[in-house]
C-alpha cells in the first residue's frame, strides 16, 4: 500500500496489479487533497491509510484501475467504501459526475503512459 507522491507509469501500475488481482488494482482517491492511494487487497485498507495521513472520510472514494484498458474501461468507479446514503451515494458506484471527474483528474495526474 502506498500514497503516490510522484507519477508512475501504466507499466508500474501493471506490475502492482500483477501482485494482487492480475489485471486490476484497487485505489482510493482523496478528491479534496488530490491524493491517490494504490495497491491493497481491500479499498478499506487504502481508506484507512489515507485517514491515518490526515484525509477526511467524506473525501475518499474507491475505484479500480485496469492498466491494460483505455478510455472508459480504464477506471471502474466501484467499491464498498462508496456506499454512503448520508452523503447522497447509496451505491457501490460513484454516482456524482463531479466526483468521477475529480477522480479521473487525480488519476491523470499520477498515472502516466
Amino acid at each position: 500500500m502506498l500514497i503516490l507522491n510522484t507519477p508512475i507509469t501504466k507499466a508500474v501500475l501493471k506490475e502492482y496489479a500483477a501482485n494482487t488481482f492480475g489485471d486490476m488494482i484497487k485505489c482510493v482517491a482523496d478528491v479534496d487533497k488530490g491524493l491517490l492511494a494504490v495497491d491493497a487487497d481491500l479499498h478499506a485498507d487504502l481508506e484507512r491509510l489515507l485517514l491515518e495521513n490526515g484525509s477526511q472520510q467524506t473525501s475518499l472514494w474507491g475505484f479500480n484501475l485496469y492498466p491494460d484498458e483505455t478510455g472508459d474501461g480504464f477506471i471502474e468507479y466501484d467499491s464498498l467504501i462508496n456506499i454512503r446514503s448520508w452523503q447522497g451515494n447509496p451505491s457501490r458506484d460513484v454516482l456524482d459526475q463531479d466526483v468521477r471527474d475529480r477522480i479521473a483528474s487525480i488519476v491523470d495526474t499520477f498515472i502516466i503512459e
